[in-house]
């Protein structure tokens, strides 16, 4: 599930990298999970006239607080809405939406995965996040956490949240780097890397603080001795140590601000 880039054009920069044979040979076909799902689809009018889609979990008492929960390179697939109950049996009282940016689409093998990255058009990527916002409400506090492609629209779903963003997490995804555009974030970010991942490397990560902290912005970074998609359990490199204490390092920083 290696996602990667070299700008801050998150979906053109992963589009260019999953044409590269390298990037594809390293996906291995998610393996299949036995989900315990309970919740359903939703769907949200969005801002270019056509509708949205996400699995939702609403909590159980009234909240104006949401963590926005997007997918990997594969789709929302069963694997991140278990992530998603996970996270919503976890924090309570947070209504939890798993945002679908592939309209429906989820890959099985690498090269339908390729096809649906290099599918997407930001600016319809971005009207799904306006409508998940829009749904949300203009009081609501807004969390969001993504896997490698998913990671890289985390932080841009923070940015469009503009003074309701409260937490940010990105899993190993593609970063924006654009000053101008971190100038404007409303929250911290936590990031969490593989030092073996050869697209997000080290030095990508390094790159990322860097412009956050020249910007004022804080920055929480945590790095495992492991590769890309090791918190993934349907992926071969799963590693699940790394991938436990990684978890509880997310979940700790989303309770202390959601």
């Amino acid at each position: 599930m290696a996602c990667g880039g070299k700008s801050s054009n998150t979906t053109k920069d992963m589009s260019d990298f999953s044409e590269e044979k390298s990037f594809k040979d390293a996906h291995d076909s998610p393996k299949d999970i036995d989900a315990k799902l309970t919740n359903e689809m939703v769907t949200f009018p969005t801002p270019d006239g056509k509708e949205g889609s996400a699995y939702m979990i609403k909590s159980k008492t009234d909240s104006d607080k949401y963590l926005f929960v997007i997918h990997e390179w594969w789709g929302l697939n069963d694997n991140i809405k278990q992530e998603a109950e996970r996270y919503a049996e976890a924090l309570g009282d947070v209504n939890v939406m798993a945002l679908d940016i592939y309209d429906g689409n989820v890959a099985e093998d690498p090269d339908d995965a390729s096809r649906f990255m290099k599918a997407v058009k930001e600016d319809r990527a971005e009207a799904i996040v306006k409508g998940a916002l829009a749904m949300a409400g203009e009081n609501a506090k807004i969390g969001t956490i993504g896997w490698c492609f998913g990671g890289g629209w985390s932080l841009k779903s923070a940015l469009m949240a503009g003074e309701r963003a409260d937490a940010c997490v990105i899993y190993y995804g593609m970063p924006v780097n654009d000053a101008k555009q971190l100038a404007t974030l409303d929250t911290d970010v936590l990031g969490i890397w593989a030092d073996k991942d050869q697209w997000i490397t080290p030095e990508v990560a390094k790159k990322f603080g860097s412009v956050m902290k020249a910007t004022g912005k804080k920055f929480i970074s945590h790095s495992f001795d492991a590769d890309h998609a090791f918190a993934n359990p349907s992926s071969e490199r799963y590693v699940e140590a790394a991938a436990t204490e990684a978890n509880k390092i997310a979940l700790e920083y989303l309770k202390a601000r959601l």
